[in-house]
């Protein structure tokens, strides 16, 4: 999860965000609660861990087909396991 992700979405008036400095449509500075995009942050950062882990789709299909939905479901669990949810 980067920075600027998690500023759009605690800080919604923000379309363009410059190093640390949020401005919105009109290019005014925007305030945003820096302990709020970290939250953000904190909270979402399993998801992008999850999707690297993952084995690919052709790769669960293959575990599938040849292992079985017991395999697949080991598979899919461990990496939910190693990446739970905050």
């Amino acid at each position: 999860m980067t920075k600027h992700k998690a500023i759009y979405a605690v800080a919604p008036t923000v379309v363009t965000i410059s190093g640390d400095e949020a401005f919105d449509a009109a290019g005014n500075p925007v305030a945003y609660d820096e302990a709020a995009v970290q939250a953000y942050i904190d909270a979402n950062t399993y998801k992008q861990q999850r999707a690297a882990a993952y084995p690919s789709i052709v790769d669960q299909l293959d575990l599938l087909y040849h292992g079985g939905m017991d395999a697949w479901k080991a598979a899919i669990t461990a990496v939910k396991t190693e990446f739970p949810k905050v």
